[in-house]
């Protein structure tokens, strides 16, 4: 499991935002660096300076005068002024900033003989040595002269580009990932069998480039289906015609009855087959989606299949029933009597139920047989167009088309189809054949406040 975020647009900005930073941190690094030099020796020229004056003082002064010359130093300068001891404890400059700089730039001014400091008995500060005659004397000076002090101005400024780099940046990266965006979900439009607007051919280059491929392939698929439904249709009405006089023509035919009804039974095959041609053909996009009483759906199928006497059931909730919902009824019930039909045709003897169940944000619609079911390995690829089941299901009428209908117009409602075991019903497993579709309250209407006063 990552910590990055998946999408494009957070991930590229988090990459360049991270870039921003590091660049920034780079250029301040190298600033410090050739900074370092030239920073020591203008602060060893300064110290080298306030060293040899406080000494030139020291020696040029009246003795009487040199104690109120130590106090005016240390007062105006803030140079103080110490005696060397045998047992003073002494911590070296750092191995930091301008400091490994400091050290031989002091002593190639004042002499290799220069001891250098940054405390001596705790005391914090600059220290430096110097001779007068035999006798060793140390120059302090307040270390924050030579810390390097960043103004709150320069750290605001640095703040204020950074943030307009990252905001430039999250603009450049929302510009690309926004069309992507749309051309994702345009494309699962089209998996959903709908036919999406064409998407906007304006920005870069190369983004056009892609959306105008996208908008001729999506036309060209639309067209492709349209042809072909216009070709199932006209061969349905060739083929139909001369079918309805066979069947008028074997009708009236005197002689042996079982061939004659085996030859109507063939026709009526023949005119199932067709019309599975025409509904796998058909767009579900063709029908608009309305309000639609799910439960009342189910209870009219049911009621259809109950009438011509097959053995059907129906289990739909009562309390609390389920709210309408937005779904398109016609091709809803051809998918519901598509899974009927499967199941009277394989399931063999047994009850069939229709059930209607909601579970938080999911409807399922199932059709529950107690026939000898598919394996497992089997459902994905039954549900192709043409898929059959000889070793489970040994009958072949139909053309193989029913399931992959089913599945379609699942797909196109944002739902799945879902060929799962039952549980054994005296011996012979069973299939449930469930249709899971997406939950959505209706839109409350507006409340009637009453008439305007």
């Amino acid at each position: 499991m990552t910590l990055l975020p998946r999408t494009l647009l957070w991930r590229t900005f988090l990459l360049l935002a991270l870039l921003m930073v590091l660049s920034v941190w780079a250029w301040f690094r190298i600033y410090a660096f050739y900074e370092h030099e030239p920073r020591a020796r203008a602060a060893a020229q300064i110290v080298a300076s306030a060293v040899n004056l406080t000494r030139a003082a020291l020696i040029n002064a009246a003795p009487e005068k040199r104690l109120p010359l130590l106090l005016d130093i240390s007062v105006q300068e803030g140079i103080k002024l110490y005696p060397a001891e045998d047992d003073e404890v002494l911590k070296p400059l750092p191995n930091l900033g301008m400091f490994p700089y400091l050290a031989p730039e002091l002593r190639a001014r004042l002499g290799d003989q220069t001891r250098i400091a940054i405390e001596r008995n705790g005391l914090p500060g600059l220290w430096v040595s110097f001779y007068i005659d035999e006798d060793e004397y140390w120059v302090r000076l307040p270390r924050d002269r030579f810390d390097r002090v960043v103004p709150a101005e320069w750290l605001g400024w640095a703040a204020a580009t950074l943030l307009l780099s990252l905001l430039g940046a999250y603009f450049v990266v929302l510009s690309i990932a926004r069309p992507l965006k749309g051309l994702a979900e345009a494309a699962r439009a089209i998996g959903r069998g709908e036919r999406p607007a064409p998407l906007p051919e304006v920005g870069l280059v190369e983004l056009v480039t892609v959306a105008h491929a996208f908008n001729q392939m999506s036309h060209d698929l639309a067209q492709l289906d349209a042809d072909r439904a216009l070709i199932l249709a006209g061969v349905s009405h060739d083929l139909r015609t001369p079918l309805a006089r066979l069947r008028l023509g074997m009708e009236m035919m005197a002689g042996d009855e079982a061939m004659r009804e085996g030859l109507v039974q063939d026709v009526e095959d023949m005119d199932r087959i067709i019309g599975q041609f025409l509904d796998f053909a058909r767009e579900t996009s063709g029908e608009a989606m309305g309000e639609t009483d799910l439960a009342a759906l189910v209870l009219d199928v049911a009621e259809s299949y109950i009438r011509r006497g097959a053995p059907l059931d129906s289990d739909v909730p009562e309390d609390p029933p389920l709210p309408p919902m937005q779904l398109r009824p016609m091709a809803l019930r051809r998918a519901l009597s598509n899974l009927v039909e499967n199941a009277l045709r394989y399931a063999g003897s047994g009850t069939i139920t229709l059930h209607l169940s909601r579970s938080g944000a999911q409807v399922f619609l199932e059709v529950l047989d107690e026939g000898p079911g598919i394996p497992p390995e089997e459902t994905e690829r039954i549900k192709r167009p043409f898929a059959r089941l000889e070793s489970a299901r040994s009958n072949a009428a139909g053309a193989g088309l029913g399931l992959a209908i089913v599945d379609r117009v699942a797909r196109a409602h944002g739902g799945v189809l879902q060929l799962l075991p039952r549980p054994e019903v005296d011996g012979r497993q069973g299939l449930a054949a469930r249709i899971v579709l997406p939950f959505s309250p209706p839109t409350a209407p507006p409340r009637n406040t009453g008439p305007e006063s």
